[in-house]
């Protein structure tokens, strides 16, 4: 009589690691809503699932035909210091997104359509490219890398999709909800925070300043003659002012200051560690730019660039505490347009 094939125990305990790390990614869509902490947890588990030394998750913007690098492991700085590029028609990447399956390398030196340049001097032999899909939607690629020419265990790659089927819900899942929490603290129209944001942020700030025992300032700007500008040229060119001063001011302050459009015609920069000397210069470098680039915004609408009022005050000088600050900074703000408009006024 004919015995039927038993299963390898080692085979069985291969599946059994397999399903748990499923299992784990399964829990991270439900569990965690924090965009990089669900990328972690899917490269680590996918890793796991093929051994693999090194691994990266991309996720794809489809507008922008752009890949974005979200999460590495095992990969140097040198490999990962790229971190978005454009996906060419006929590439590799383009190839993966186009078949929508995984993609498999086991020997990079001989595969022909493996042609990365930083890929090879990585000394990468070996991979696994899967598309993480949702029904249509390709929200990203999961890479796992291996530095020798292997061939990767079938019965691993039989539950490979079933991770990255996973791992692409809970990813749209966590960009959904930081899309969401974007749209609650920030402005429609000009993407800055907005003023319920600052008012959170502007107590975190100070308190952060108090502990440290250093200065911050905040810069409240108002755009001049601004309903006059409507009432003239209409709402839309009045948007388009709005942006071009978000935008100014974005490019004007630090890296590290934090820009608000506080309501209306009315934005406020806080900038930590910066006493009134240094608020004052930041004031003034952001009023010249404003009338300065605006007007090339506006060519074509207005002849000259729109001007700001500005208002200048600085913890612990002027106040010291957050609505004390802003009251200050307000004050300050309506005083400089009483005496003239686009100029800077402090205590």
């Amino acid at each position: 009589m004919r015995q039927l094939h038993e299963p390898d125990k080692s085979d069985i305990e291969i599946e059994l690691q397999g399903l748990r790390d499923i299992l784990n990614v399964a829990r991270a869509v439900i569990s965690s809503l924090d965009l990089d902490a669900v990328l972690q947890t899917i490269l680590r588990n996918a890793m796991d699932l093929l051994q693999t030394p090194a691994g990266s998750i991309v996720l794809y913007d489809e507008p922008l035909c752009q890949m974005t690098l979200c999460a590495h492991a095992g990969l140097s700085p040198r490999f990962t210091a790229r971190s978005r590029w454009r996906v060419k028609v006929g590439g590799l990447t383009h190839r993966i997104l186009a078949e929508g399956k995984p993609f498999i390398v086991e020997d990079t030196a001989t595969a022909p359509l493996f042609n990365n340049p930083l890929g090879l001097v990585e000394g990468i032999r070996s991979l696994v490219a899967v598309p993480l899909k949702i029904q249509e939607k390709t929200v990203g690629v999961l890479y796992l890398d291996d530095f020798a020419p292997r061939t990767f265990p079938a019965e691993r790659l039989r539950l490979l999709p079933i991770l990255a089927s996973f791992a692409a819900m809970s990813i749209d899942n966590a960009r959904l909800h930081e899309q969401m929490h974007a749209l609650a603290c920030t402005d429609g129209l000009t993407g800055l925070y907005n003023q319920r944001q600052f008012k959170l942020m502007i107590k975190d700030e100070l308190g952060r300043a108090a502990r440290h025992q250093k200065p911050l300032s905040l810069v409240m700007f108002d755009i001049d003659d601004f309903k006059k500008f409507n009432d003239t040229y209409g709402h839309p060119n009045g948007d388009k002012v709005l942006e071009a001063v978000a935008e100014i001011l974005r490019e004007s302050v630090r890296e590290y200051d934090l820009t608000f459009r506080y309501g209306g015609e009315e934005f406020i920069v806080i900038l930590p560690e910066a006493d009134l000397e240094m608020a004052l210069v930041a004031a003034e470098r952001a009023r010249r730019a404003i009338e300065v680039e605006s007007a090339r915004c506006l060519q074509g609408i207005v002849a000259r660039g729109v001007t700001v009022s500005v208002g200048v005050a600085t913890y612990p000088r002027d106040a010291g505490d957050a609505e004390g600050l802003f009251k200050t900074v307000d004050d300050l703000l309506y005083r400089a347009k009483a005496l003239g408009k686009n100029i800077i006024h402090h205590l």
